[in-house]
């Protein structure tokens, strides 16, 4: 799967081969077989490509290809797909999800909500943090 987002993801930035080796220190012909498959790049040249790419390594390394945005200042954003809300109003967050954001069993998420934008969840420590900070004006 790294070959075939490598080139997804360079063709998309509008990177020729050469151009993505200069910056992460290889051959040309390197990528063309990370690329094709031949070889897959080491955890070192991993973050190398996801950092030229401007994505993270878990994208580069395991979005399934379809999933890759080609938006520009995409970074860190991801899309993981659809859950069904139960009979009693639960969701269940897809694997990618938590395992991106670290969430275990007993964490707490808050619920945020705009009636024309939709709804958000966020890690409840954070939102606290982030509202003392904003009333203690820091």
């Amino acid at each position: 799967m790294i070959g075939k987002n490598l080139q997804k993801l360079r063709k998309q930035k509008n990177l020729t081969q050469e151009a993505l080796a200069e910056a992460v220190g290889v051959a040309r012909q390197t990528i063309v077989k990370w690329e094709a498959g031949e070889s897959t790049p080491d955890l070192e040249m991993s973050g190398r490509l996801a950092s030229a790419l401007e994505i993270t390594l878990d994208d580069l390394v395991n979005a399934p290809e379809d999933e890759l945005d080609s938006r520009p200042g995409m970074r860190g954003k991801h899309m993981f797909g659809l859950v069904t809300v139960g009979d009693k109003g639960q969701i269940v967050i897809p694997v990618r999800a938590r395992r991106v954001f670290n969430i275990r069993p007993g964490d707490q998420l808050i619920v945020l909500g705009d009636e024309n934008s939709g709804i958000a969840l966020m890690d409840a420590k954070f939102f606290m943090r982030t509202a003392e900070g904003i009333k203690n004006g820091i």
